[in-house]
């Protein structure tokens, strides 16, 4: 009988979850109420007491923190290429223009050696990302910012968990966005959630957030700010306040995973060459497990190696194409060759399997699997 097949991620909701989300639809109140204030409440808390607030996505997040910032029409953004298209998207939803500015090849976040040369009068931010959960440094970073006067959203959709230099992202620095998809290592089903620096700012992620109405008394009600329908259901909050004590148990197992992956890996002849991330252990929080295949070496594509592994029943994913050779951006001028790492990084990159209840053997059937495509499919 063949093995069960292996998802590229797969979320783990406990009983008791599943019992309060059904309390909660019993209850009547099912859009945003109690529940979204009690989770802002235990999120603030994990991030050493600074304002919080919840929402529909880990994308509009980093759109009302760039609002926040002021950033809008002839402005530019920094980023970075290798990520999902969000991280851009927003940018260009206010109105700026993205800068995107190569990665570092052994991190794979952004390059901040390139960044200040990156830096124009129109610059009014930056929003690095913390590509599979491995953090970008933030000391080097918001001094980059201070120096130049800039805004820092940190996108720290994939790093929930994770921490700088024992720091937990999220204490510290400037806007911080999470995202709660269920690809995250907790979710809310849809979800993010944006920290902030003063009782202000959250006032206005609030008015940004539903239509920028604010109420007052019985029937008072104004309209300050063109906002929009962000807000985070009573329901997915209850998923949230399920899963956000797992945390810790749910990273301490992807950690586990990880070493394994590199275990079977190094044992592996078939695999050497084979592109790793870095093997830090004690800040990352091991969203995704991603190699780069040697794709100048192989006789056949990453399609048609992910394909073969789905034939295997191993589910694999691509994270990310590279950002700025979509049409969207090259028609902003972005063409092949402007940022050629990430455009290595992005051609052969692949995700491995990585959820919490993932067993070694089920990393064993992957690793093999990989090891025996590559080499069957070795150029000559």
């Amino acid at each position: 009988m063949p093995a069960p097949f292996l998802p590229l991620t797969r979320p783990t909701i406990d009983d008791e979850t599943i019992a309060g989300v059904a309390e909660v639809l019993r209850s009547g109140w099912i859009t945003s109420g109690p529940k979204v204030k009690e989770l802002e409440a235990k999120l603030s808390a994990h991030c050493g007491g600074r304002p919080v607030r919840v929402f529909n996505s880990g994308t509009c997040t980093m759109e009302i923190a760039l609002r926040i910032a002021g950033v809008g029409p002839g402005h530019e953004v920094i980023t970075t290429p290798l990520s999902w298209v969000a991280t851009s998207n927003v940018i260009l939803e206010v109105g700026a223009r993205p800068v995107f500015v190569d990665i570092d090849p052994v991190t794979r976040n952004i390059d901040l050696d390139r960044v200040e040369a990156a830096i124009t009068p129109a610059t009014r931010a930056i929003i690095p990302v913390d590509l599979a959960g491995l953090p970008v440094d933030r000391d080097r970073l918001h001094a980059i910012a201070r120096h130049h006067k800039l805004r820092v959203i940190e996108d720290a959709a994939q790093s929930l968990g994770s921490n700088w230099r024992g720091r937990t992202i999220g204490t510290t620095g400037d806007f911080v966005s999470f995202s709660f998809h269920p690809n995250k290592n907790i979710t809310t089903i849809e979800g993010g959630a944006l920290v902030l620096n003063d009782e202000a700012e959250a006032k206005l992620a609030e008015q940004y957030r539903l239509q920028g109405v604010v109420r007052t008394g019985f029937d008072g009600m104004e309209v300050e700010v063109v906002g929009g329908k962000f807000n985070l259901t009573d329901v997915a909050a209850r998923v949230g306040l399920g899963q956000l004590p797992h945390l810790a148990a749910f990273n301490a197992r992807r950690t586990e995973l990880a070493r394994a992956y590199f275990e079977r890996i190094d044992a592996a002849p078939e695999l050497h060459g084979l592109g790793l991330p870095p093997r830090d252990f004690s800040q990352t929080n091991w969203h995704m497990f991603q190699v780069v295949l040697p794709g100048d070496r192989l006789a056949v594509p990453r399609a048609a190696v992910m394909e073969r592994m789905h034939a295997a029943g191993i589910g694999t994913g691509v994270h990310y194409p590279p950002i700025h050779l979509f049409a969207v951006y090259r028609r902003l001028g972005w063409k092949p060759g402007d940022l050629p790492i990430a455009e290595r990084v992005g051609r052969d990159i692949l995700t491995l399997p990585l959820f919490p209840a993932m067993t070694p053997a089920d990393v064993a059937r992957v690793v093999e699997n990989l090891a025996a495509i590559l080499q069957a499919h070795r150029q000559p």
